[in-house]
């Protein structure tokens, strides 16, 4: 089971649900990993604290142009869909930050003058605390090919573990990229007209996707009743709801898991995901979970 836990905004508590998350279905004795797809700023591991087994670096493939063979015939420049290349003064300029490495070019040249070569974006790492396998990746800094490094955090997934992923903020492409594909979407929002505005995007999202779905309310007895007037609305469960509990930010900021400090908590983090464990049971049972809502 792949359950992503994704957010349409930052700042709404997603890497502590994750995180608690992982440790509950660790609690309940089955296989579990953790894979942190926020590769921008991943911070899993400042709650695991995990002892780190494994390194391996993540590359594209880029072109290179040989300007022995190459006659400024622009075809290279007019099948790039990112406008990666140009010719000027028949003279072929690679713009790396813009290339997507999906190849084209290479395979398209008439002349044969482009190679590909390997061209570093960021790096994944692996390790292990309390029960959970945790895989997060890093991008480098000046890089934009999140996709990437998320596709090798992703592709690390084990058969027979669940596996909790903690999507990056908002509805971009990298949320696509760490969404796409999964059993199970929990969308965290806060009960603030931000927190409603960017749900409802979030929403889009998972439904374009056809993943099942449905809402954890952080800080569910602050703000107003707007969200959950929406999810009643659109036949979404809301299966976590956590409290507006100072101990809870105190945990975080100290950089504790929040049922481990206040084991009350860790009863809720189970039922959710058992809940989502019936969802999806019920869904394979014949319900159609592209119906209201999205949840089955």
């Amino acid at each position: 089971m792949k359950i992503a836990v994704a957010s349409g905004k930052g700042g709404t508590g997603k890497t502590t649900i994750a995180v608690n998350l992982a440790l509950a279905v660790a609690d309940l004795g089955r296989p579990v990993a953790l894979l942190d797809c926020d590769v921008e700023e991943p911070n899993d591991h400042l709650f695991l604290k995990p002892e780190i087994s494994g390194f391996s670096p993540v590359t594209i493939l880029q072109p290179k142009v040989s300007e022995e063979r190459c006659n400024g015939c622009r075809v290279c420049a007019d099948v790039c869909q990112y406008h990666a290349l140009t010719v000027i003064g028949g003279r072929v300029l690679v713009f790396r930050e813009l290339c997507h490495g999906c190849g084209a070019c290479f395979l398209l040249c008439p002349k044969e003058a482009i190679v590909e070569e390997g061209h570093l974006v960021g790096s994944v790492e692996e390790g292990g605390s309390r029960g959970i396998r945790l895989v997060q990746g890093w991008l480098n800094v000046g890089e934009v090919m999140t996709p990437a490094v998320i596709r090798r955090v992703r592709g690390l997934s084990k058969d027979g573990e669940v596996c909790i992923i903690d999507a990056p903020p908002g509805t971009s492409c990298p949320v696509v990229e760490s969404v796409r594909g999964t059993d199970f979407v929990l969308l965290v929002t806060e009960p603030t007209p931000f927190g409603l505005n960017d749900l409802k995007l979030a929403v889009e999202m998972v439904r374009a996707l056809a993943t099942p779905f449905a809402v954890v309310l952080n800080r569910c007895d602050a703000g107003d009743d707007k969200v959950r007037s929406y999810c009643e609305g659109e036949g979404i469960e809301i299966p976590l709801s956590i409290p507006d509990d100072r101990r809870i930010a105190e945990a975080y900021a100290r950089g504790d898991i929040v049922t481990e400090r206040m084991p009350e908590y860790r009863e809720r983090f189970e039922r959710c995901y058992r809940r989502i464990e019936d969802l999806l049971g019920e869904g394979q049972g014949g319900e159609d979970p592209g119906k209201k809502g999205q949840t089955p």
